[in-house]
């Protein structure tokens, strides 16, 4: 099989050596689920099992790769569940009927096609000092693009998925028939998490998963380029962006936010709404920032977390960008004097990130007014939005009640919701999931 001479030189200059997959036959592949796990070997059964119930149409060309990693000092327990798992899907992938459970059968006989990459045995390992879902993530999907059959006139389709996942019978279908009638390079899948109903983990999802659409939402309203989620297990592009985006980064966290944000800098994020990923809702170590920090700071009751932006910052941007992004090209004095009038403290944040010296010398490389457009979607981009809603908070607009917040941007976008709240801060869980239902509609 030929690999395009793009991949190739991607694979020369960014991928990372010393991993492979380990697998029972890579033909026809166009579609790979890339799926990273550290002690997950329980959740991994719950995922596969959920995995089994999809409408198997594709089943035949797509690879579902699992990256067991952990770093080269892990814990005693992380090495032994990884080492669980890796034993549990070699198995899956030898097809030795005698040793199988009753999942692992079904798999088999179902034609899901498993693989695997050992990041976790000894020697194996992830460096300490890049070890985590963001290097993870990368191996398996850097060695997914050797797996592809390119020979066929198929997307070539990179989907992110986790192991604490489940995901909904049309999953794999919706996706592949989204990205090849729709002619998709990069989209966000719909997500929704596990809400257990009646623990005391339903609260801190909850509240987490507003904080995420509200955001999102707001940055609607203001007509940013950047309004997607960046959910790591809702991640899928084509193998020809993924290649121009320069890959995965090695991120510890956030990984999902930064490769995100290269994509949408170079192809459009659509979204799939026709199928849903559900992320658990639990408390974990994993990562330093994220669903599962969130839901440990919530539960330990050391943050307010009842509390989200101003939406009078969205109302800033939303000028903002309609400013910035209109066709029109002018000078850095033009748009810095745009920017007081809408607002100093818009205004003192361009100064401080040296906007003119910036503007100027895009203006200068650049050779049209179509390519000027294009750098200020890049110079104002997902990073500098999120930079600029944290210095209104800091410097003039801080933080109110979460649904006093959520009112508010309901009313700015349209929204029409009565909740019944009568003046309450904190109102009872089934209105906040009445909250919640409205975000996910509409965020």
């Amino acid at each position: 099989m030929m690999i395009p001479e793009n991949v190739n030189k991607y694979i020369k200059k960014y991928s990372l050596p010393g991993w492979e997959i380990e697998h029972a036959g890579l033909d026809n592949i166009n579609n790979a689920v890339v799926i990273p796990a550290i002690c997950e070997f329980e959740n991994i059964k719950t995922l596969l099992a959920s995995l089994t119930e999809n409408e198997g149409k594709y089943f035949s060309y797509t690879l579902y790769l699992f990256v067991i990693n952990n770093s080269a000092e892990p814990e005693e327990n992380i090495r032994l569940d990884n080492a669980n798992t890796l034993t549990y899907l070699r198995t899956i992938i030898k097809n030795d009927i005698s040793t199988c459970d009753e999942l692992q059968r079904k798999i088999n006989s179902t034609g899901l096609r498993i693989a695997l990459v050992d990041a976790s045995s000894a020697g194996k390992e992830l460096p300490i000092k890049d070890a985590g879902v963001g290097l993870a993530r990368k191996i398996g999907l850097d060695l997914a693009l050797g797996t592809f059959n390119y020979n066929s006139s198929d997307k070539k389709i990179l989907i992110c998925l986790d192991a604490d996942c489940t995901v909904e019978k049309n999953y794999l279908t919706e996706i592949i028939e989204s990205f090849n009638n729709r002619n998709l390079s990069a989209a966000i899948i719909n997500f929704s998490h596990q809400i257990n109903g009646g623990t005391e983990l339903d609260p801190a999802i909850i509240c987490y998963e507003i904080f995420l659409r509200h955001y999102v939402l707001g940055l609607r309203y203001a007509g940013s380029p950047y309004a997607f989620h960046t959910v790591g297990s809702t991640i899928a592009c084509d193998y020809e962006s993924y290649v121009k985006a320069e890959g995965m980064n090695k991120r510890k966290a956030a990984e999902d936010f930064y490769f995100m944000e290269k994509l949408a800098k170079i192809v459009s994020i659509d979204k799939i709404t026709g199928t849903t990923v559900h992320p658990s809702g639990r408390s974990s170590w994993r990562v330093p920032f994220g669903t599962g920090q969130r839901v440990n700071r919530f539960l330990a009751h050391t943050h307010n977390d009842y509390l989200l932006y101003n939406p009078k910052t969205f109302s800033i941007l939303k000028e903002w960008i309609n400013e910035f992004n209109s066709p029109a090209v002018n000078g850095a004095d033009f748009y810095l004097a745009k920017a007081a009038e809408i607002d100093f403290h818009l205004h003192r944040f361009l100064i401080e990130q040296n906007f003119s010296d910036s503007w100027s010398k895009i203006l200068k490389s650049s050779a049209s007014g179509e390519q000027v457009n294009r750098q200020k979607i890049k110079w104002f981009d997902g990073f500098k939005t999120l930079k600029l809603i944290h210095y209104l908070r800091d410097s003039a607009y801080p933080l109110i009640n979460m649904f006093e917040a959520v009112d508010e941007l309901f009313g700015l976008c349209g929204i029409n919701f009565y909740p019944g709240r009568k003046g309450k801060d904190i109102p009872s869980i089934e209105i906040q999931k009445e909250y919640l239902n409205i975000l996910r509609k509409n965020a």
